[in-house]
């Protein structure tokens, strides 16, 4: 039987779709305006299409980036330092799928490396690439943690993602104070239960 560990799956890529034209959505926020009960042609309102198309291309570039460009270059001069590499307090601005509500809050990574790290900075950018889409924030910590493995290899990997709902605390069950707590834990991480709890008590949870 034998005992070489499963290779991760690469990270499943964004399924391409063909994308409308910018007046095709605008005239879909036109719409939504319509059915919302007001006039798109009045005179507040009547530049908002524009501005939401605007706003959605910085809200979900993140379809336009890869995660593993970011982390594709790597510095092999680590002069033996094999401890943890943690990057707190990172800002997360998403929205979620379910109802295209933004979710915020903050993200905290780590990952144990083996003979080569990657500039900090672009553990951040990864953050922000998966962010910037649609989805859960249990699939955003996975994705994270998933792209840290694939490419850097690490002994082990950490993420945990604190955040609130706007489709929480503004629609539905309307608990405004309510936060969501997700982690995912590779490698070392996953199988040392120590490691977890240092990693907590040094990002301060």
């Amino acid at each position: 039987m034998s005992t070489e560990p499963k290779k991760k799956p690469a990270l499943k890529a964004v399924e391409k779709v063909e994308r409308p034209s910018k007046e095709e959505a605008m005239a879909a926020v036109r719409t939504l305006i319509s059915w919302a009960g007001d006039n798109p042609n009045r005179e507040g309102l009547k530049d908002t299409p524009k501005r939401v198309v605007n706003a959605y291309s910085e809200w979900f570039r993140g379809y336009d980036l890869n995660p593993e460009d970011e982390l594709s270059r790597v510095f092999e001069d680590v002069s033996g330092y094999d401890d943890m590499v943690i990057l707190r307090e990172i800002d997360v601005e998403s929205h979620c799928e379910h109802h295209m509500a933004p979710f915020l809050g903050t993200a905290y990574v780590a990952y144990l490396p083996t003979d080569k790290v990657v500039g900090i900075s672009k553990l951040v950018k990864v953050v922000e690439i998966f962010a910037k889409r649609l989805q859960t924030q249990e699939t955003m910590t996975a994705q994270i943690a998933d792209a840290i493995d694939n490419a850097l290899k690490p002994r082990g990997s950490a993420v945990m993602i604190d955040a609130v709902h706007q489709c929480m605390s503004t629609r539905g069950v309307h608990h405004p104070n309510v936060s969501t707590v997700t982690t995912q834990f590779t490698g070392e991480f996953k199988t040392n239960p120590a490691l977890q709890d240092r990693f907590l008590k040094l990002i301060g949870k």
